[in-house]
């Protein structure tokens, strides 16, 4: 088959029959790996990183650091207990090119890296990185000392020149669009001759648990950061120059990724367990405790794991998900088969992610019966008896597991390409087969 021939093909969503009873253990969380990834390419000694995901996002990432010099060999931890990558900084140095997919973690995490290179490194990628926002990462480093070449465009491709180390400094930066744009430089600030103090200036800022997993980890690994958390300036994080440790660090499951399985078990009434779900953690993925129970739902954390049940009957609901705007192609769906109307507020952001998520969410699921309309910050959901058809997933990987859930309560939903899936989800087609025979 053809890649065309692949990419078009429609995958028949299964139809849940009855309630779902089933143990889904989701792969490793891609924030994390991607992020455990760059601080273990910068420390002074070799790390390992444990139960990493291998997925699209991941591999792009492992190769783009491989070929600035970073050894990262695959395969089993030192006691024998399951996958876990060794990580071998070697000095990173150019020439070379990196591919960054439609990865915004590759593309946003990797231009600060290239900066501590020695020697040009190319960034380019697939057609939709190219309208992605990158024009703020490309201003701030320009700022601390960096020489890039995007020919003016403020986005991919580019080239930075990296000349093995970066002043660093005090830099002011717009985050309105993407969180990203805030870790893309505190990540790399350690190496920073002066460190770093990010000072975000816009009037919005996204998906804050994902800044705060930055710090998280870059304190893992022992860095110094001062957060508005911790006492700091509004809206400022310092970095302090310093060595950065290697550690071995083990991921947890993508909470985000746990989402569709949740769901099954809230709409059919059924009962799903992720197991090993952190009992404190700084994922959005974890919110989807509280907002799935408002939808009509309960929960059980234990050691096991958290088990999710459901009644059958979903309510409507009016959330602000500006913290945790990657949930809301999920919840869109659950909303589209609630018994009441959702107000999803707070994610004007996601009109600038993999798609423009709210104008795709509010076509699909409208051509499939519904009724969704778009606010300036989100989505107005009106519950409709559905009909099948055809789901597009625009190469988003939450488009097309929303597409899933929704298939679960309606017979005949085709998802078109559900192999964008593999971005943070390898397999998920048999995953969600499984789950609905209870394996």
């Amino acid at each position: 088959m053809t890649e065309s021939a692949v990419h078009s093909a429609l995958w028949p969503a299964p139809y849940a029959s009855g309630a779902v009873d089933a143990t889904v253990t989701v792969p490793g969380s891609k924030s994390v790996t991607n992020r455990a990834l760059v601080l273990a390419a910068l420390a002074a000694e070799p790390g390992w990183l444990r139960r990493p995901l291998r997925s699209r996002d991941t591999l792009l990432m492992a190769e783009a650091l491989r070929s600035m010099g970073v050894g990262i060999d695959e395969g089993v931890g030192p006691d024998g207990s399951g996958e876990a990558w060794r990580i071998i900084p070697n000095g990173l140095h150019g020439p070379a090119t990196v591919d960054v997919g439609n990865a915004g973690t590759v593309m946003r995490f990797l231009p600060p890296v290239a900066a501590l290179a020695d020697g040009p490194i190319r960034f380019d990628g697939d057609p939709r990185s190219y309208e992605r926002p990158l024009g703020a990462v490309i201003t701030a480093l320009r700022a601390l000392g960096a020489r890039i070449d995007d020919d003016n465009r403020g986005a991919l491709p580019l080239t930075v020149f990296g000349g093995g180390a970066l002043d660093g400094g005090v830099v002011e930066i717009d985050a309105s669009s993407s969180s990203q744009f805030v870790s893309a430089l505190l990540l790399s600030a350690p190496r920073f001759n002066q460190g770093v103090e990010v000072r975000h200036v816009g009037a919005t800022l996204p998906s804050l648990p994902h800044i705060r997993m930055t710090v998280d980890m870059l304190r893992t690994i022992g860095a110094q950061v001062d957060t508005p958390e911790s006492g700091g300036e509004a809206n400022v994080w310092r970095v302090t120059p310093g060595a950065l440790l290697g550690r071995d660090l083990t991921v947890e499951p993508d909470l985000s990724n746990a989402q569709p399985f949740l769901a099954a078990a809230l709409i059919t009434g059924g009962r799903v367990t992720i197991p090993d779900w952190p009992e404190r953690t700084t994922q959005p993925g974890d919110a989807l405790r509280e907002i799935f129970t408002a939808m009509g739902g309960t929960y059980e954390l234990t050691e096991r794991g958290l088990t999710f049940t459901g009644t059958g009957t979903v309510h409507g609901i009016d959330w602000d998900l500006s913290e945790v705007g990657e949930l809301t192609p999920g919840i869109a769906a659950v909303a589209a088969l609630a018994d009441s109307p959702s107000t999803l507020r707070g994610v004007a952001h996601l009109r600038l992610h993999e798609t423009d998520r709210l104008a795709a969410l509010t076509k699909e699921i409208n051509e499939l019966g519904g009724d969704v309309t778009e606010t300036a910050d989100g989505l107005h959901i009106r519950p409709r008896p559905l009909h099948g058809g055809t789901f597009h997933t625009y190469d988003d990987h939450r488009m097309a597991t929303a597409g899933s859930i929704i298939g679960l309560a309606v017979n005949g939903v085709e998802i078109e390409n559900v192999g964008t899936t593999a971005k943070t989800l390898p397999d998920f087609p048999t995953m969600w087969s499984d789950m609905l025979a209870g394996n």
